[in-house]
């Protein structure tokens, strides 16, 4: 958690406004957004992290390099993913599977859903 006590939500997105209004939304239900525009980003402000959820575009540039890709399934197991794409088709369901994801969405992402989806993630976290 934050250190207010709010959980963190890390949402890596490389798209500046879609990345802006999926932190207002989290913010919007009293969770702690925590915006990262890519993965190094996500990788140092996670660093230790063991609760919360991360929401991955999985359009993000580096998801295809090993090594990056290697980190986001260890850091999977302790922070669940939640994957977004705007493609909903094999390749990108078996790139989610393959970094450990929970969930996946395609965008445009319905909200309520998206809500409903991290809170059954994160249930229990502490």
């Amino acid at each position: 958690m934050s250190d207010d006590g709010k959980r963190a939500i890390y949402i890596v997105e490389s798209d500046a406004s879609v990345r802006q209004s999926l932190a207002r939304l989290i913010q919007a239900v009293g969770l702690e957004p925590r915006p990262c525009d890519c993965l190094e980003d996500l990788l140092r402000q996670a660093a230790g992290a063991h609760d919360g959820c991360m929401l991955l575009d999985l359009s993000t540039p580096g998801l295809a390099e090993e090594a990056l890709s290697s980190r986001i399934r260890q850091m999977a197991e302790k922070i669940p993913v939640i994957a977004l794409s705007v493609r909903d088709d094999p390749a990108a369901r078996s790139l989610a599977r393959t970094l450990g994801a929970k969930a996946f969405f395609r965008k445009p992402v319905d909200s309520a859903a998206l809500l409903d989806s991290i809170d059954w993630v994160t249930h229990g976290l502490t």
